[in-house]
């Protein structure tokens, strides 16, 4: 089933300063966050009063989100976001933006939410001198997969014969 393209949506990059920007985060990332491929469990309280501090913080981090913007008033719905988070390649001596976050709520997925968002993302990198676009996915996500794929991104590796590189991750509590 194809969807008709959603004429009323609106992607721009995050102002932590706009409280509407703010709230829209929070709750994206909420939802997310209980969503089976961001963990099945809710943002704690500290990350729900801190993230936007800690965000506006980092002059390295960007977000992205998408609002459906139903009748064209500039509010409307928050309905998807990206977090980036600048780090820096070492090989290529220039900054890269690892795509921390991509979600769109469930209502709007197969409408290419993501990749508009995905497309300022990359957008703003350039601008930032970023020499590639990073991200991990969960194996399981095949719709996240394939839209990855389709917007360029493809499995890290260097050697053919060294395979192709592993996500792996140690928490420090």
């Amino acid at each position: 089933m194809t969807m008709a393209p959603n004429t009323s949506l609106r992607v721009c990059r995050a102002d932590y300063a706009n409280p509407v920007h703010a709230q829209a985060l929070v709750s994206l990332l909420d939802a997310y966050a209980q969503d089976p491929m961001g963990g099945a469990e809710p943002l704690s309280e500290f990350a729900k009063v801190n993230l936007i501090p800690a965000l506006a913080a980092r002059p390295q981090a960007f977000s992205v989100l998408a609002f459906d913007d139903v009748g064209g008033l500039g509010g409307g719905l928050p309905v998807g976001f990206v977090n980036c988070i600048e780090g820096f390649s070492t090989f290529a001596c220039q900054p890269l933006v690892n795509v921390h976050d991509v979600a769109v709520l469930p209502a709007y997925r197969g409408q290419r939410v993501a990749e508009k968002m995905l497309a300022l993302a990359e957008k703003i990198a350039r601008e930032r001198g970023a020499c590639k676009l990073t991200l991990e996915v969960l194996h399981g996500n095949a719709g996240a997969i394939k839209l990855y794929h389709r917007v360029g991104f493809a499995n890290y590796q260097l050697d053919p014969a060294m395979g192709q590189a592993q996500f792996l991750q140690k928490w420090l509590r």
